[in-house]
């Protein structure tokens, strides 16, 4: 696969159902082997592939090749997804080895110096290391300094105000000492503190560039490009260029991007991503239908009512924005800490500083003992205390299946009280149900099921696990009625019942019996039943808001023993609804995988997401179940309530070195180098306390 030239053009397209290394296998060589194609890479962990194709190449042509190979496929707008070159993140890591660089030069210097190197010699040491120091020091601890000054500039103080003190009173003693000819510098400490706390600032930042924004993926989803019917015939435009009244085509397989009125076209319509609703709609003239419907079987055409900011999947990425933006604010077990923290190490190194001035004049001897009082106390126990934690914690759920995704879920997890479960897809399956059905007609129902990626097909696929498909000839899928086949020379087919004549919305269809209703159904998810009285048992309260009907609604949350229950519930009702349970005091956690659940998963207090779930909705997401399986959910909040009693420990012992250290340090007792050892010493116990493994709550 070459480089891609220079009229080609990228495309993205988002591949839920991928799962292994042969998908990934199988789509880059389906796309590749197109005419016009010259690259096509997968990213598994994304579920996406991003192609490089000659303009002339259409999104459609694409979706086909990957529909025919049988990989469920969507294009999403690229330009509108985050962009993979990572500038923040270069930067610390160019930090990191500046620092890493320096400290290791500065400690053979300091190796030298400290083995007993004569006057002259360690005088030139110190002034070499104070040459290499300052300028790395004031390079390297920028994000220190820069978010400490803009703490300080809006009158408040973070964890940032004490480590970048504690660096420049390190870094200016040290050069005090060296030029008056002192026996000890401290500029390797200075440059190990920095190097330390740029590799935590890193891995902070990769943790909080994981958890990508949702309202981003969701208004990715619209294509880059659309079909638009003209009176000189249909050419694909950019999105941006569609207005109100704009007559689009939608291919089988395609996501609208408007909101519209359907003008024609035979298809079924999912609108589980919007609606909840777990079937297939059959589409009709005049129906209403809105930006992030999918056409499953389609061609159909669609009249623009409402585009750009205006449609439904805009309208809802806004309401995500919005929910992201405010949960955002929420304040960590370590930010709160620090907020009494950080004032009260500085008032302490002050008063030191003060008092050695007013009992000895030795302005020297004051300067020392109030940086080995700020060194002694630099945060770097209460830095760890809760993410060390939260490390043990997440390695330990990844192992289970569970992939944490926020800094502060473990913390938001360990607080809630009342979990909301969508319905489609979350809490059931779609069950085929042969009803109806003689045990010959089977294997070749399960044989034209195998040749469609229909959701329903799959359905019947898994309801028939124990049947031997038959052996078909000229087997032909088409969009809107199903797929056809020859059984022995004798037509077969399953699809549309009104491709048939019949009225059943699906049926199996042979020339010697008619067609044959087909019965589907939704049963409950395994396991659901005793994970909804586990949570019960533990004292949390359990609802079901879904968008669909209120049969199928009040008989899963009777079958569950969920004791409330709301259907026909929009996105927007679902946002309304998790807000009134925070507005009565609540922490709320909502579990639902849908486009429709996506604005409410943001908004609540906490949320979680099984893999299978839209790609926007994992993102909005604060944990993600990698097998799907919602009964873990008892065990992730129980590893919560455990996390945050382990992380109060570690705040505990953090404060209690400090209230032991800091009176020794400020009557003179300990040196700078002293210091940086039972500093260290503090980070080992929180990091060993944190490892420490524990009885779930």
């Amino acid at each position: 696969m070459g480089r891609p030239e220079a009229t080609h053009s990228q495309r993205v397209f988002s591949l839920p159902a991928i799962h292994c290394a042969g998908c990934i296998r199988g789509v880059e060589q389906t796309l590749a082997g197109l005419q016009g194609v010259s690259n096509a890479r997968v990213n598994f962990s994304l579920k996406r592939v991003v192609v490089h194709a000659d303009d002339a190449v259409s999104d459609a042509d694409l979706l086909a090749a990957l529909t025919d190979r049988g990989f469920e496929a969507y294009p999403l707008n690229s330009e509108l997804l985050e962009s993979d070159f990572d500038a923040r993140g270069r930067a610390l890591l160019w930090r990191i080895g500046l620092a890493g660089f320096a400290v290791m030069n500065v400690m053979l210097l300091s190796i030298a110096v400290w083995s007993g190197a004569p006057e002259a010699t360690r005088d030139l040491f110190h002034w070499i290391s104070a040459m290499i120091a300052i300028p790395v020091t004031v390079i390297a601890a920028q994000p220190f300094f820069a978010s400490a000054w803009t703490a300080l500039r809006g009158g408040r103080m973070n964890m940032d105000v004490p480590i970048a003190l504690a660096v420049a009173m390190t870094v200016g003693m040290s050069l005090y000492e060296t030029s008056l000819g002192g026996r000890h510098a401290y500029f390797d400490a200075a440059l190990s503190l920095t190097f330390f706390l740029l590799i935590g600032r890193y891995l902070d930042h990769r943790m909080r560039r994981a958890a990508r924004s949702a309202a981003k993926e969701l208004t990715a989803m619209e294509p880059a490009r659309v079909r638009v019917e003209t009176p000189e015939g249909a050419r694909d435009v950019p999105l941006a260029q569609v207005q109100v009244g704009d007559l689009l085509a939608i291919q089988a397989g395609g996501r609208l991007a408007v909101d519209g009125v359907l003008e024609d076209g035979d298809s079924l319509l999912d609108l589980s991503f919007i609606t909840g609703e777990a079937d297939p709609v059959p589409s009709r003239p005049g129906q209403v239908v809105t930006a992030g419907t999918i056409a499953l079987t389609g061609p159909i055409k669609v009249r623009a009512t409402a585009v750009g900011d205006d449609s439904t999947l805009r309208r809802l990425a806004a309401l995500v924005e919005v929910a992201e933006n405010a949960r955002g604010k929420y304040r960590s077990l370590s930010d709160r800490a620090a907020a009494t923290y950080a004032p009260g190490v500085h008032i302490l190194a002050a008063l030191a500083f003060i008092g050695w001035i007013w009992a000895t004049g030795d302005l020297r001897l004051a300067f020392n003992i109030a940086v080995a009082v700020l060194i002694i106390t630099c945060p770097c126990a209460l830095g760890l205390a809760v993410p060390a934690v939260a490390t043990n914690v997440t390695a330990r759920l990844f192992k289970k299946g569970v992939i944490l995704k926020s800094a502060t879920a473990l913390e938001r997890l360990s607080e809630v009280d009342t979990i909301v479960f969508d319905k489609t897809g979350t809490l059931t399956r779609s069950a085929f149900d042969p009803v109806g059905l003689t045990p010959d007609m089977l294997p070749t129902l399960k044989a034209l099921a195998l040749a469609s990626d229909h959701p329903l097909s799959q359905a019947v696929v898994a309801g028939l696990p124990d049947v031997e498909p038959a052996a078909l000839d000229n087997v032909s899928e088409q969009a809107g009625f199903g797929v056809r086949a020859q059984l022995n020379g004798v037509p077969v087919a399953m699809g549309a019942g009104r491709a048939f004549g019949a009225e059943a919305q699906t049926v199996f269809w042979t020339q010697t019996e008619g067609a044959q209703p087909l019965t589907f159904s939704e049963r409950p998810l395994d396991g659901a039943a005793e994970m909804i009285a586990a949570l019960h048992a533990r004292g949390y309260q359990t609802r079901l808001i879904s968008g669909d009907s209120a049969t199928r609604v009040t008989a899963l949350a009777e079958a569950l023993g969920i004791g409330s229950a709301a259907h026909g519930v929009s996105p927007e009702g679902k946002v309304d609804m998790v807000k009134a349970l925070t507005g009565e005091g609540h922490r709320v956690l909502m579990v639902g995988d849908g486009l429709n659940d996506t604005a409410a998963l943001a908004s609540a207090h906490a949320s979680i997401a099984p893999s299978s779930a839209l790609e926007a909705s994992r993102s909005a997401a604060d944990a993600v179940l990698l097998g799907g399986d919602v009964t873990l959910i008892p065990e992730v909040l129980a590893e919560a309530r455990t996390a945050l009693a382990r992380m109060q420990q570690n705040v505990f012992l953090a404060g209690l070195y400090n209230v032991i250290a800091v009176p020794v340090a400020a009557i003179g007792w300990v040196t700078p180098l002293v210091a940086a050892i039972a500093m260290s010493a503090s980070s080992i116990t929180v990091i060993a306390n944190a490892m420490r493994k524990g009885r779930a709550q």
